[in-house]
């Protein structure tokens, strides 16, 4: 996207299931499964740049032996940084014990991170604030083995609130207001009292306080944890966690919004939130990884059995449509397609734009994630072109010489390079007094191949804000003097905030928003924004479940061209001499290129949980009353 947006965050989790020495006999290290975890983080990279954390579990070390280990950051490369302080502390251990190199055992007893069971976690942050306390995995400690819990995900509660009011009744005293430390108390409060369940049991057979966590860990039930923990939850979620003695647990929210892939042979269990990543790292057909179907949990147990437990009603599929879109790698092979399928699938808006007139329109891209619905739009260009060559062959029938057979033949759509984003100056820009005249220089653009009579196509993943195209990519596209310049956005207008992980937040924040309440102002329906407000004031001492989203009304009286248009106009500055015209994708043509990724509220309003529409409600209030905050 030309106006960058929080990116999802991602989770990572391997499950060794043989001995350490196994993997040094076979693969020459012990540190087998840390190296998977960097891959498996360093390949999810593009989730989240605001911090990473690692943790892992030993199994069978003596009491007094520290089995869990976890290190976070939060600096401008988290992964790398942490996995240098684990590089650091294992070659510092290495070197003060060179006997020590090649004795496994040894080194599970007696060096850090080395383990059994790994989580790792890179976040963009959403919801609190971007220090080392905010960062994944959070550890719940306690001096029971099974009662140590650590938890990790790629999530939004939409009812943090609530949330945090159950544990309170509980009699607990949280130490601070994020979903991520609610959620993590709700597991662990069911946690300890299942546990203290079983140790009730154990007693009644006949253990004493020692051998009873043998029985404990054995006849833990995880789908009973996660089922009452998460019965109230409202929100988007993959939600990860270990706990001390050795389980394992991955949860998908009912209407599979974030997504969870895993893979399962006689050596490992691993879970990542893209499919590729496990693919790559493993190098492994994409057969074999599994989609975690929504609702349910992966459990894994220490002793190595996995099973898929369904722990929540699954409802219907909302599968976030960004992801597709935009926020996971595009080497995954239905994505790949996908993408390909939005460019083409927006094509013939294109070709009513430009008249049909290829031969005098320059294809580009902006930015690099764009891509490959480029390459679909440029594919649908020249399925065109090849039609109206074989149609001007016809039409000429014999009569055509040879030479005007090649000329027709030799017609191209014309694909260039047009921007080339300029990472370095980009990073340098700090100050907001200087920030409009060096935005400008964002891009270096490719002079001589536009002529003043072109017009000029730019594709992109998404216009959510407008602010870069504003003051930076149109004013550098008009420097070519093109006749026109089309943007395309390969998915729908952006209308309504996001609250299942992307930091979509403010609705005031959104281009397609400020066009529609400019209509109203144009068309003298100002009172409908007024009105509106009323609504949802209304709405504000309702549950979740009674809301209504009352902002569509805001869109309402307009189409989407009506509303494309008055994007292109608040985009043209008075400095830009070629023609604007801005060009959405359909909600239609998103589904038939996604058809496994229904999820589009943020284009259409309709939230998959009672919870978002609270949010909506809260955001539109916001903006109307001038509250510069969140809307959950």
């Amino acid at each position: 996207m030309s106006d960058a947006i929080k990116h999802e965050c991602g989770i990572a989790l391997v499950r060794l299931k043989k001995p350490l020495q196994f993997y040094k006999d076979k693969y020459g290290t012990a540190f087998y499964g840390i190296n998977k975890m960097y891959l498996l983080m360093e390949k999810q990279h593009n989730r989240g740049q605001d911090g990473a954390g690692f943790a892992s579990v030993k199994f069978n070390v003596e009491p007094g032996t520290r089995y869990i280990s976890r290190v976070r950051s939060n600096k401008s490369q988290p992964i790398q940084d942490v996995f240098g302080q684990i590089n650091d502390r294992l070659n510092g251990v290495l070197e003060q014990n060179p006997d020590k190199k090649d004795d496994v055992a040894w080194q599970e007893e007696n060096m850090p991170y080395i383990g059994n069971l790994f989580l790792g976690h890179v976040r963009y942050g959403t919801f609190g604030k971007n220090s080392i306390e905010s960062v994944h995995p959070f550890l719940r400690q306690s001096n029971w083995k099974h009662q140590n819990l650590i938890v990790a995900g790629n999530f939004n509660m939409t009812n943090s609130k609530h949330l945090l009011e159950e544990l309170i009744e509980l009699g607990q005293h949280p130490k601070e207001f994020t979903d991520t430390v609610t959620v993590m108390e709700k597991i662990g409060h069911f946690l300890e009292d299942e546990v203290a369940k079983l140790y009730q049991k154990a007693k009644k057979k006949g253990f004493n306080k020692k051998n009873a966590s043998p029985y404990i860990e054995e006849n833990l039930s995880i789908k009973k944890v996660l089922k009452r923990s998460s019965k109230n939850w409202d929100g988007g979620y993959a939600m990860a966690g270990l706990v001390g003695h050795g389980d394992a647990f991955v949860l998908r929210d009912p209407n599979g919004i974030r997504p969870t892939y895993f893979f399962e042979d006689e050596e490992v269990v691993v879970v990542a939130s893209e499919r590729p990543v496990i693919q790559t790292v493993f190098n492994i057909e994409i057969d074999k990884v599994q989609e975690l179907e929504r609702g349910h949990a992966l459990i894994i147990k220490k002793n190595g059995k996995t099973s898929i437990k369904q722990v929540l009603e699954p409802r219907e599929n909302k599968a976030c449509s960004f992801e597709r879109i935009y926020f996971s790698r595009g080497s995954d092979a239905s994505i790949y397609e996908e993408r390909k399928n939005l460019g083409k699938l927006v094509f013939p808006k294109i070709l009513k734009s430009i008249d049909s007139d290829i031969s005098n329109t320059v294809f580009s891209y902006i930015p690099n994630t764009a891509e490959t619905s480029f390459y679909g739009m440029t594919e649908a260009a020249e399925d065109l072109l090849n039609q109206q060559k074989t149609e001007k062959i016809l039409a000429g029938g014999t009569k055509l010489s040879a030479e005007k057979v090649t000329e027709i033949l030799s017609e191209r759509a014309r694909f260039e390079k047009i921007a080339i984003k300029d990472a370095k100056l980009r990073t340098f820009i700090a100050d907001d007094s200087s920030r409009d005249d060096l935005v400008e220089h964002v891009y270096d653009i490719t002079y001589g191949v536009v002529k003043p009579t072109d017009n000029l196509v730019i594709i992109d993943d998404s216009i959510v804000r407008g602010t870069t195209l504003k003051k930076s990519i149109i004013k550098i596209l008009d420097r070519l003097n093109p006749k026109k310049i089309i943007v395309v956005s390969s998915a729908p207008q952006i209308r309504y905030p996001d609250c299942y992980g992307i930091d979509m937040a403010r609705i005031d924040a959104f281009i397609a928003f400020k066009a529609a309440v400019e209509l109203l102002k144009d068309s003298n329906q100002e009172h409908i924004i007024s009105e509106v407000y009323k609504k949802s004031k209304g709405q504000q001492a309702k549950s979740d479940e009674e809301i209504v989203n009352f902002v569509k009304e805001i869109y309402a009286p307009f189409t989407t061209e009506e509303i494309s248009a008055k994007i292109a106009q608040m985009l043209k500055t008075k400095d830009v001499k070629a023609d604007v015209e801005v060009i959405y994708q359909t909600v239609e043509n998103l589904h038939k290129a996604c058809p496994n990724n229904l999820g589009d509220w943020y284009f259409t309003g309709d939230y998959p949980t009672p919870g978002g529409h609270r949010v909506v409600n809260e955001a539109f209030i916001n903006y109307y009353e001038g509250n510069d905050k969140r809307a959950y």
